[in-house]
């Protein structure tokens, strides 16, 4: 059993997640912006905390991530401003890397998407844009700390039934469930082979345990 933060707790993949990990025995502690959102959190099997990762200190960030076994970020701006969309999507979890280290909390899981890289082509008109550099270079700061991350980085997110498979050896960005998404994120915070890799991923064919323990 595992004490597991989850920043960005009430989005469509957290949901799918906490109930997976409170089936299986660990403590989960949602990280919510909305007071309004705390039953449908606890609905989930997961423990409520409002807490604004916008503007929160490293110091605000370590007190809350102190005392867990591995922290999950699956926060973001979900659009509007670029200025938003950076100090979310890059300041705040660059913060909370940082926190981490502080709190002792060395297992991170960042979940990103499938194209992100300083090489993403995403012509800079594109509302998408900073998006993509936000989360590309929160990506290379993860990469490049002494945490035990691992960055999954999920193709086109849908809304279908989980298969329970992946393919994680694709080379180009197709499609996959979030539940599915779900399942690769539980599964990666129990499996140390996904330790220090990024892991993009479509639907498969290949089991998520198989396909998560082959480096």
């Amino acid at each position: 059993m595992a004490r597991i933060l989850i920043f960005g707790g009430h989005g469509k993949v957290a949901l799918l997640l906490e109930p997976l990990l409170a089936e299986r025995g660990d403590t989960v502690t949602a990280v919510i912006r909305d007071g309004a959102q705390r039953d449908e959190v606890r609905a989930a099997g997961a423990e409520p905390v409002v807490f604004d990762v916008e503007t929160a200190s490293e110091e605000s960030l370590a007190e809350l991530i102190s005392g867990h076994d591995a922290v999950v970020w699956s926060a973001g701006a979900g659009g509007g401003s670029a200025e938003r969309t950076r100090a979310v999507d890059h300041d705040a979890a660059v913060r909370s890397m940082a926190a981490a280290a502080t709190a002792g909390v060395p297992r991170y899981v960042m979940v990103s998407y499938f194209g992100a890289s300083r090489d993403h082509g995403i012509d800079p008109s594109d509302s998408f844009y900073a998006y993509a550099e936000a989360k590309a270079a929160a990506d290379e700061a993860l990469r490049a700390s002494d945490l035990e991350w691992t960055v999954l980085a999920p193709s086109r997110l849908t809304l279908d039934a989980p298969t329970g498979e992946i393919d994680a050896e694709a080379e180009t960005s197709g499609s996959v469930s979030r539940a599915d998404v779900a399942r690769v994120i539980a599964q990666t915070l129990v499996e140390p082979a996904t330790i220090h890799r990024t892991i993009r991923f479509n639907s498969g064919t290949t089991p998520i345990a198989e396909a998560l323990a082959s480096p």
